[in-house]
């Protein structure tokens, strides 16, 4: 494993897209918030860690070992191949763990409830480790991501991942204990999940997902799933910053509707923000490298006369560690704006700042136009509902409200230049007519195929140029 050279943070910087003007009495104001970090490099550019400094970042690989990865026995090799596929991408220094997850969660690698520090002779150990991995017992994916979530609270305030492969529903756990396992790590690290096989339920996988800012995805080859592991490693090693918010002030009388990461994937955020004074609200958005993301906001404005104008927003991104009290935990900060006029020396510093406006007028050509990136992001929100909708119910036997919502799906899907989601609706409908989204259900529908456009349903694409 390469050693890298001098550490690298990205710089952040925030677009925001949106048509101000509103007509008389209007309220509701929309705006695309894309946001881009650069710099920070895609493969990771922290030095190793001095020695006795402890690393600069943490992951876990949890893998089920409950009695269904035994069936075929392929499955469980798969999973064995892809972790050691994985922990071979863990960059040097990076402190690392592998946890086997059934009714309980057990560490299988290094033990003692601490991660070890990847270099050669640990990886060669981590891999050997991974023989004694045997199917058996029942699954709770809360107790495996509490563990998780243990080990990785020592790693200083850097990148803290985990990476989860299941192929069932969480049966020996209710709901309710792995909802509250959800919120205790919710914040502390990330976790991107997948599900291998048929047999595991996609609306847990992907809230697990959700809930940890992660992605989600399906496996549908029990034996295959190392180079999508190798993938996921090699992106959340080119994290390189963690604990980015995105903050949202508003004026008095202004209420926040919603706020929607649209890109790469929909998530909704609206309703994990923390206050951070009476005016203003964090959103939490994950670890970053070089990358970019577009956000949609809805801000209802209080009703003003025409030629009025106000400031209906102001984006920003701040920079919080999780451990803000220990100076001797806090990573290298990415690159920001100088303090703007006003702001406190103790507040947190903006990376980047962006402003939304309300302007009302009486020309209605203005006033009714919509923005392209505000409509093309509402349409990639409805269309992942749309499939939602569309497949609960065919599941449920409702033949006209599935027609109803999967023609929908196959209508934005086709206008929005989403080929990827249109291939995956094909699977499950024969199109008749795309403009009218016309579609007739198929007698027979592969369940990988049913599983894969649920799982994959919030991918979007960007704006059309």
């Amino acid at each position: 494993m390469a050693n890298f050279a001098k550490s690298r943070v990205p710089r952040f910087s925030a677009e925001v897209y949106q048509n101000p003007y509103l007509p008389e009495g209007g309220r509701e104001v929309h705006a695309i918030v894309t946001v881009t970090a650069t710099g920070g490099g895609t493969t990771g550019g922290r030095p190793i860690p001095a020695a006795g400094s402890g690393p600069d970042a943490g992951v876990v690989i949890i893998v089920d070992c409950s009695g269904s990865m035994n069936h075929p026995p392929a499955k469980l090799r798969g999973a064995r191949e892809a972790t050691a596929a994985a922990i071979d991408t863990v960059r040097d220094g990076v402190g690392f763990a592998v946890v086997a997850g059934t009714h309980r969660a057990v560490e299988v690698y290094p033990g003692g409830g601490r991660l070890a520090v990847a270099a050669a002779d640990s990886r060669t150990q981590a891999k050997e480790a991974l023989r004694t991995l045997t199917a058996g017992g029942g699954t709770a994916i809360g107790s495996w991501l509490r563990l998780a979530g243990h080990l990785l609270s020592p790693a200083g305030a850097g990148v803290r991942h985990a990476l989860l492969l299941t192929d069932g529903r969480n049966e020996h756990e209710s709901p309710r204990e792995l909802r509250a396992a959800l919120d205790a790590c919710a914040g502390t690290f990330t976790c991107d999940a997948r599900g291998v096989g048929t047999d595991w339920e996609v609306k847990e996988v992907t809230a697990i997902a959700s809930a940890l800012l992660g992605t989600a995805d399906i496996v549908t080859d029990p034996a295959g799933p190392a180079a999508d592991f190798t993938r996921l490693m090699e992106t959340a090693m080119g994290k390189e910053i963690a604990g980015v918010g995105l903050r949202l002030w508003t004026p008095l009388g202004t209420e926040t509707v919603f706020v929607r990461q649209v890109a790469p994937t929909v998530a909704d955020l609206t309703g994990r923000c923390r206050r951070s004074d009476p005016r203003s609200a964090d959103y939490p958005t994950g670890s970053w490298g070089d990358e970019s993301r577009d956000y949609h906001l809805c801000l209802r404005v209080p009703a003003a006369d025409i030629g009025r104008e106000m400031l209906a927003g102001r984006i920003s991104l701040i920079f919080s560690a999780p451990d803000e009290g220990d100076p001797a935990r806090q990573p290298s900060q990415p690159r920001s704006e100088p303090l703007s006029q006003g702001q406190s020396q103790g507040q947190p510093q903006p990376l980047s700042q962006g402003l939304v406006r309300a302007v009302w007028t009486d020309d209605v050509a203005a006033a009714t136009s919509i923005h392209p990136q505000v409509a093309h992001y509402t349409g990639q929100a409805e269309l992942a509902q749309a499939i939602q909708q569309g497949l609960d119910a065919r599941k449920s036997g409702d033949t006209d409200g599935a027609l109803a919502k999967l023609g929908r799906a196959v209508q934005l899907a086709a206008s929005s230049g989403n080929a990827e989601t249109a291939k995956l609706l094909a699977k499950v409908v024969d199109v008749v007519d795309t403009a009218t989204g016309t579609v007739r259900l198929k007698a027979k529908v592969a369940e990988a195929d049913e599983m894969t456009l649920e799982t994959r349903s919030t991918k979007t694409v960007r704006v059309k140029k």
